[in-house]
């Protein structure tokens, strides 16, 4: 069992960390400057480790479609559900893919001589011949190319601390642990959980792992696993990130700064295999977005969407999204997460209590409380408008709906406790 659970480990590990993620950490650690390890605690609060207890407290509910389904009702479940998937596989993390390797693999190697348009026609082009059917090849680059990542990585965040690039300066940013929250929003693995969770349960149940127990005690330190490394790789990258504040002004973008440290630290031949292994890594997760999105919709519809019409679908939504920039994907996401997360998260972390919370009406007040918060926050960070949101409690920390989550789980408990007094009881007839 032992080893079952390393290998689930490193499996989970693989599914969090993707290449597209790189761009952030580094980022967070130059606007941070020496308040690092603050932005970067609140990245990993967010990004690993609500995602990591998602994915034990999903498991646990009896896994993520029934968990949502049994807490906050069937209809919320299928729209919140749908929203991640349509984060992830459609609007931003997929078409993303895209647009970070031609920022990391074609541009620094290639200038402008090849555009983002016929670049991203290829790119999806491979993609949908991937996808349309199942392929072996995926699988196998898949296992050799996360290994290749991350000890490229490693070597890069190795060869930073041992010769940094430049002193660690002041934060450029005001706002250092909300930076770190958008950041994990961005990065939305913990959009991910409940597409993992299921491929998880499945493959234990498949290895013969049936026993629920056992099943909970593997993903239990699989995750502990998986989280550690992601905590030491995604701190690494944050540490380069605020080494890196005196020599790369602010206005540079994530891609041209994860870039620019490769090449101050390991030249233009660290720059070319970095873009290399990026471009294929990409590849593989656009692969898997499109065709787990097309798998979802499909069940969805009940096949009136099929597989085949998904794939086509996002494929086009990919290759539209992606010559936006990435840049600009990066700009549109984050109110789009901001209002999608809070949800999310709020429901994903009362699962763990579900054996103490007796009312469904205690998630689906939570939830709807930290949505409709959620709504003038997003307006205040997508237009500047409605500032009086500013002098709400935690709002420094990007924590405003988290107040109002907690008072609509409260109404939740309460009202749902009042229901259950009115509710008529029927002694049983005697014999």
């Amino acid at each position: 069992m032992k080893k079952e659970t390393a290998v689930t480990g490193l499996a989970l590990f693989a599914m969090f960390f993707g290449a597209g993620n790189l761009i952030f950490p580094p980022y967070l650690g130059m606007e941070s400057g020496y308040l690092w390890p603050l932005g970067l605690a609140f990245f990993v609060l967010i990004d690993v480790v609500l995602a990591c207890l998602g994915i034990y407290a999903l498991n646990a509910a009896g896994g993520g479609e029934v968990a949502f389904g049994r807490t906050i009702g069937k209809v919320p479940a299928v729209l919140l559900n749908t929203a991640a998937i349509l984060c992830t596989g459609v609007l931003i993390a997929m078409p993303r893919t895209a647009a970070t390797t031609y920022e990391m693999a074609v541009q620094p190697n290639f200038g402008d001589s090849i555009g983002l348009l016929p670049f991203s026609l290829l790119f999806f082009a491979v993609v949908l011949l991937l996808t349309i059917r199942e392929s072996k090849v995926v699988d196998i680059i898949g296992k050799v190319l996360t290994p290749l990542l991350v000890l490229g990585i490693v070597a890069l965040i190795v060869t930073g601390i041992v010769n940094p690039i430049g002193p660690i300066g002041q934060p450029v940013s005001q706002h250092v642990a909300q930076d770190g929250i958008l950041a994990g929003y961005q990065a939305m693995d913990i959009l991910c959980v409940i597409g993992y969770s299921i491929v998880l349960q499945d493959t234990l149940k498949s290895a013969g792992f049936t026993e629920r127990r056992t099943t909970l005690h593997i993903l239990t330190f699989a995750s502990i696993i998986a989280g550690v490394l992601l905590t030491l790789i995604y701190g690494g990258l944050t540490y380069l990130g605020a080494t890196s504040s005196q020599l790369f002004d602010v206005g540079v973008s994530q891609a041209a700064l994860i870039v620019g440290i490769t090449d101050e630290l390991m030249g233009s031949t660290g720059v070319g295999i970095l873009g290399v292994v990026v471009a294929l890594a990409c590849l593989t997760t656009a692969i898997g977005l499109i065709g787990s999105t097309a798998a979802y919709f499909q069940h969805l519809t009940h096949g009136r969407i099929s597989y085949r019409a998904g794939v086509i679908i996002c494929t086009v939504a990919g290759v539209l999204i992606c010559n936006l920039g990435l840049d600009l994907i990066i700009g549109l996401a984050s109110p789009v997460l901001t209002l999608v997360c809070p949800p999310f998260m709020t429901t994903m972390v009362l699962i763990l209590f579900a054996r103490r919370i007796r009312s469904n009406l205690t998630y689906q007040g939570a939830a709807l409380g930290a949505f409709l918060a959620s709504i003038p926050l997003t307006v205040n960070s997508a237009f500047g408008i409605w500032g009086f949101v500013e002098a709400l409690p935690l709002f420094s920390y990007g924590f405003a709906w988290l107040p109002f989550a907690v008072v609509g789980g409260l109404l939740g408990a309460l009202l749902g406790r009042r229901m259950q007094a009115h509710r008529p009881h029927h002694p049983r007839e005697s014999a």
